[in-house]
């Protein structure tokens, strides 16, 4: 097995699902041409649509331009919390704007980092309670990331009050944080971490998200799924957590397909997606 190819191809879901959280700049699909390739193998996989987000100010003028490439392809922008020292008014100034064009369906990915020290917690805090708002006035759902941050996260959501819709991206947490999640209301999106045969308190997290509350996203070129762990991720491998997460959760995987799909629909505003994949 070469580390540095993608995985292999998957068998077709049997109903359609969506990527809801991936970063297709990062994966290389930078031109019109490239793009294209990587949503038709998402496309032959199962994988309707994907959300591409981004992460600095580069790449959120991209997700603006290249949403606009692909009917399949749909965009959140937003200052990464790690990016977050140095974010002013001219900064600000432009997320908002690119927040606006039609095809950005989400303000993300936004939210608390503590793993990383690229930026002091005060500035990562600051930029997220800005986010919000910024989701409130757009009435756009708020895409957030969270690493090692829950309590605040949390506490800042109910200082600020949450938008109309709240998305966990990569939900990392355990069953308690679940929990609590789900009863305000808030949706829990997994990427391929969930399928790591050690990850037992995302596993028993993933168990009790009901099915309204459920995203499936790769995070993409990142946390590929088992049992291609380490290798580059793409949006087709949504597939194999699909699968995966049906069987943590003893449900078919048309009935979790469908599920992830109608809800990044609704939540997202997404045109509708009807039929079977194959």
């Amino acid at each position: 097995m070469n580390a540095r190819e993608l995985p292999p191809a998957p068998e077709p879901l049997p109903a359609w699902a969506i990527d809801s959280h991936t970063h297709l700049d990062a994966c290389g699909a930078t031109t019109p041409e490239a793009l294209s390739a990587a949503l038709d193998r998402a496309q032959a996989a199962g994988i309707a649509a994907v959300v591409t987000v981004a992460d600095d100010l580069a790449s959120a003028r991209w997700v603006v331009e290249a949403s606009n490439w692909d009917s399949r392809l749909y965009g959140a922008v937003a200052l990464h919390p790690t990016r977050t020292k140095d974010f002013g008014e001219a900064e600000r100034s432009e997320i908002e704007r690119l927040a606006r064009a039609p095809r950005v369906v989400s303000i993300g990915e936004t939210g608390l980092d503590y793993y990383w020290d690229f930026s002091p917690p005060k500035a990562q805090q600051d930029a997220f309670r800005w986010h919000i708002d910024l989701a409130k006035r757009l009435d756009k759902p708020l895409m957030i990331h969270d690493r090692d941050a829950h309590e605040d996260v949390l506490r800042i959501l109910e200082e600020e009050g949450a938008p109309r819709s709240v998305v966990f991206h990569c939900f990392s947490a355990d069953a308690d944080i679940a929990r609590r999640c789900v009863a305000q209301g808030y949706l829990l999106s997994f990427a391929g971490t969930v399928t790591f045969r050690n990850a037992r308190a995302l596993h028993e997290a993933a168990r009790l998200v009901p099915d309204e509350q459920l995203l499936v996203e790769t995070d993409a070129p990142f946390l590929t799924p088992h049992p291609f762990r380490g290798r580059p991720n793409e949006p087709y491998c949504a597939a194999y957590t699909v699968r995966g997460l049906a069987e943590l959760r003893g449900q078919a995987v048309d009935v979790v397909a469908e599920a992830v799909r109608r809800n990044a629909e609704r939540v997202f505003g997404l045109g509708a997606t009807e039929g079977a994949a194959r």
